[in-house]
């Protein structure tokens, strides 16, 4: 009976097998007809080439054509073109959850559950199968050794209200990076407005993308950095830059940074394709190797010169409400910082 019950399982498997490969096969077959896929994403240049280029490897045949811009930027773009009726863009990408609420509740998403998310942990997925996290980021402190002792740079938080820091500072910008509306409305939720307000006083330098504070503290230019990419900072100090990374004790913002098809895809096998490949472990790991990224996977290993996540103390937001404040948090951040 046991063995009459193995064998019945073994052919079931085998024939489960059978049937996904004929439906790989199906959607590479069709997506090599559509021959491209558009993506829109805030992911950084040299990291979004990169998954290109791995794929269009992997796929001849099928052209990845890149849009890189700032979270805030890819939903500007998004949502103008689906009001002037033009279906360009494949697969949206952006670091700010809260827009992938909005774009679900709108009706602009593709329902579509890539099978490699069926193990992601509950915070990289979207129970009714719209959008997944791709990556996750932390938004961090950083400062440059060369021109700050490790004693005297800050450690905290409130560490950067400190007068002392007047005009040795550069912050991002919530209204262009969705890491950076993560990071503030965490921040808000731990210490309130008053924190943002207080930090203003310090007058400091602004930019726009997430990435782009790694490139001021290097140079010096300004030596504290009051947030960003953590995986950026980190890509910049592995290139032999002066940086260094504080993980505050009191917690650090966690940013998972969500991908999606949408709904009137021009290429939507190719989008499907291309989303499938993005989960695998392989590209996973790859964003982990070489960009310093976290990741939803649970095989995926980590640089040993990286924290693992469990080891901090994660100020996670969630989706619904980073879109509910969206517009207040650009709005304060303006009121405080001036622009």
């Amino acid at each position: 009976m046991k063995k009459s019950i193995g064998l019945a399982l073994s052919a079931l498997l085998i024939a489960w097998s059978a049937t996904a490969l004929a439906q790989d096969a199906a959607l590479i077959e069709a997506a090599k007809k559509e021959r491209k896929v558009v993506w829109y994403t805030s992911l950084a240049i040299p990291s979004s080439t990169m998954l290109a280029h791995l794929f269009m490897n992997k796929y001849k045949g099928i052209e990845v054509e890149v849009h890189r811009s700032g979270s805030q930027r890819v939903l500007q773009r998004t949502m103008q073109e689906i009001s002037a009726g033009i279906k360009n863009v494949d697969i949206i990408h952006t670091s700010d959850a809260g827009h992938f609420v909005l774009l679900k509740d709108k009706g602009l998403l593709m329902k579509y559950v890539p099978k490699a998310v069926e193990s992601f942990p509950a915070g990289f997925k979207d129970s009714d199968g719209f959008y997944y996290g791709m990556r996750a980021t932390l938004s961090v402190i950083a400062y440059n050794p060369k021109i700050l002792a490790d004693k005297e740079a800050p450690q905290a938080w409130k560490d950067l209200l400190d007068p002392k820091w007047r005009g040795k500072q550069v912050t991002a910008h919530p209204g262009y990076s969705g890491i950076i509306m993560t990071h503030v409305l965490a921040l808000v939720k731990e210490f309130g407005w008053d924190y943002f307000k207080a930090l203003a006083q310090n007058k400091l330098h602004l930019v726009q993308s997430a990435n782009d504070p790694a490139g001021v503290v290097a140079s010096g230019e300004r030596p504290v950095g009051v947030n960003g990419a953590e995986y950026f900072y980190y890509k910049t100090l592995k290139q032999g830059n002066p940086i260094k990374i504080v993980y505050p004790k009191e917690g650090v913002p966690l940013v998972v940074s969500p991908t999606a098809i949408a709904k009137d895809s021009p290429h939507p096998n190719a989008a499907k394709l291309f989303t499938e490949f993005i989960f695998t472990k392989e590209a996973q790991q790859t964003l982990a190797d070489r960009e310093g990224l976290y990741t939803g996977h649970p095989e995926v290993t980590y640089p040993k010169d990286k924290p693992v996540l469990k080891a901090l103390k994660l100020l996670a937001v969630s989706p619904d409400e980073l879109e509910k404040r969206n517009e207040e948090i650009k709005k304060r951040f303006v009121e405080f910082f001036g622009a």
